[in-house]
Formats: C-alpha cells, sequence, structure tokens
C-alpha cells in the first residue's frame, strides 16, 4: 500500500454564478488536467439569500454530467424533458446532459436563510457525448453511511467503500464520490482506487493530509462577525493528490469533514465553452449553432 503524496493545496476562490449567485470554485475552466475526468466544483455555501436567491435560470448543458449535493436549504429544479423537483439536505442529483438539455436551478434557504451545497462537474467521453440525458435523483435516506470503530462516518453517494455501493450507478468514469467525517484528533487512512485521479475538499475542521515524507496541513479561516467576535468556518481548500492508493488525514480538535472523489482518466481532448465540453472546436461551434438555430435538444 503507498500513500498518496499531496500534489497541491488550492482555496477556492469567490465567484459570480448563474443570475448573480455568490459561491466559491474549488478547480474549473483552466487546465483540469490533473483532475480529469472532472471539470469543475462549486461550493454554494451562503446564509445572505439576497446573495443565491436569483439563483441559475435556463441554461443548456451537453456532453457532460452534473452532481448537486445539497447539504442544507433546497433547490428546485427543472428542465425541457418536463421534469420537476425538489432537492431538500441530504439529496442527490446526477444529471447525465449527454446530447443536450436545458434546465434551471432555483435555490431556497432553510428556516434560518442558510443555502449549502457542491455542484461537480464530470466530463463524458466522446463516445456517450450524444447519450440521451438521464437523472438519478437521490434521497438523503437512500444514501448509505457507514461508522467505523474510532466513529468515522463516511456516506457513499457513488462507488463502493467500506462494503457499502452507493445508489448512483452506470456513471462512466466509475467515480467515487464520499462524503467523510472524521472526529477529533483522529489518525485515518482511507484506500483510494491507485488507477484514479483524486482530491478532497475540505468544508468542515481541520486536518492535516499526510504522504509518507512530510505533512501538508489545511486548517480552518476566522471570520469576524458584525461584533467583531471570530468564528470558525469551513476553509474551503482543496487538497489534489498524487499516485498511490490511500490517503492519510489526522483531524484537528473539532474533527474535520470533507468530500473525497476520485474517478478513472478519460485522456481524451477537452473543447470547452460555458456549460457546454466537446472534444474539438468543430463539435463545440455545432452545439452553439444548434442551441441558436433550435435543434440544441434531440431527446424530448
Amino acid at each position: 500500500m503507498s500513500i498518496r503524496p499531496i500534489k497541491r493545496v488550492v482555496q477556492s476562490q469567490p465567484t459570480l454564478e448563474g443570475a448573480g449567485v455568490k459561491l466559491r470554485r474549488a478547480f474549473g475552466f483552466g487546465n483540469t488536467g490533473d483532475f480529469d475526468p472532472f471539470l469543475l466544483l462549486d461550493d454554494f455555501r451562503n446564509e445572505h439569500p439576497q446573495d443565491y436567491l436569483a439563483g441559475f435560470p435556463w441554461h443548456p448543458h451537453r456532453g457532460i454530467e452534473t452532481i448537486t449535493y445539497v447539504l442544507a436549504g433546497s433547490v428546485n429544479h427543472g428542465d425541457s424533458l418536463g421534469n420537476r423537483g425538489t432537492l431538500g439536505s441530504g439529496d442527490v442529483q446526477w444529471m447525465t446532459a449527454g446530447s443536450g438539455i436545458l434546465h434551471q436551478e432555483m435555490p431556497q434557504g432553510d428556516p434560518q436563510g442558510r443555502m449549502h451545497g457542491f455542484q461537480l462537474w464530470a466530463n463524458l467521453p466522446s463516445s456517450l457525448k450524444m447519450t440521451a440525458p438521464r437523472y438519478q435523483d437521490i434521497a438523503a435516506a437512500d444514501i448509505p453511511e457507514v461508522v467505523d470503530d474510532d466513529g468515522t462516518r463516511v456516506r457513499v453517494v457513488c462507488g463502493s467503500f467500506w462494503g457499502k455501493a452507493g445508489p448512483v450507478d452506470g456513471v462512466a468514469a466509475n467515480p467515487r464520490y464520499l462524503d467523510v467525517w472524521v472526529p477529533p484528533r483522529v489518525r485515518k487512512t482511507l484506500p483510494v482506487e491507485a488507477s484514479n485521479h483524486a482530491f478532497a475538499y475540505i468544508f468542515e475542521g481541520s486536518g492535516s493530509f499526510r504522504d509518507a515524507s512530510a505533512p501538508r496541513t489545511v486548517r480552518t479561516e476566522w471570520v469576524g462577525d458584525a461584533a467583531g467576535t471570530p468564528e470558525l468556518t469551513g476553509n474551503r481548500s482543496l487538497v489534489l493528490f498524487d499516485s498511490g492508493d490511500e490517503i492519510t488525514v489526522q483531524a484537528g480538535e473539532e474533527g474535520i469533514r470533507f468530500l473525497l472523489v476520485s474517478g478513472r482518466p478519460i485522456a481524451e481532448p477537452v473543447a470547452w465553452q460555458g456549460p457546454i465540453v466537446m472534444n474539438t472546436e468543430t463539435e463545440l461551434r455545432r452545439a452553439y449553432a444548434e442551441l441558436r438555430d433550435g435543434t440544441f435538444i434531440k431527446q424530448r
């Protein structure tokens, strides 16, 4: 067994998306070769409704999958195929855009006005770029959770882990998507498929991720409230791992919670503009031409 070294640690950056939603982007819209098959990760965490209620009105997708995971509040969604629904706390939507879909996502806060969730984009290989769109809407109660003897808890959204299989299936990149909580001061080693790219995104607590030789520590950040009193928030750090078949984390005094995501690289050319991702510029131009002339949607 070999512990994965850390390739780099980055902070997610403030970004405006949709109709003016304030969020943080961990990676995306650049050279994402180190994250292949994943293209983008957004953290939409906000306690001010005016910063998210405008939402993400009607927009197209083609050639990718979008994975939405809600932790607080809810997201109302609808699409050009007639699907409608609401994602609540703990729910997941795995949408395969395939040949093309128009949809909207409108966030709503909880009774305290809080909204929190993630959206991950996964690329599709050329053979599936024009596949029929489909949804996998997963209720929180259907996502298995495994608890180890030391109190470590893992929700298994996709892939298999510690004898449990997540409810999402039939995904080309054979990904694993986990929500991991490690209790205070616990040191934990977790397996990761050696053939897959992998990253962790920390959103609660603090901890040190270690390779075979030296620690790299990711800590929480402190922000002041209106009275000047510091309050602890998740630090929104992303840890990109190098090759190996396991990772090790040492949780801090308050424990640590993070997404652990891995997937098999597609290793194909990427032609990308906005919400449409193809393999060539010719395919990309054709997609936008179809969007303009009304022939974008292939499945109704």
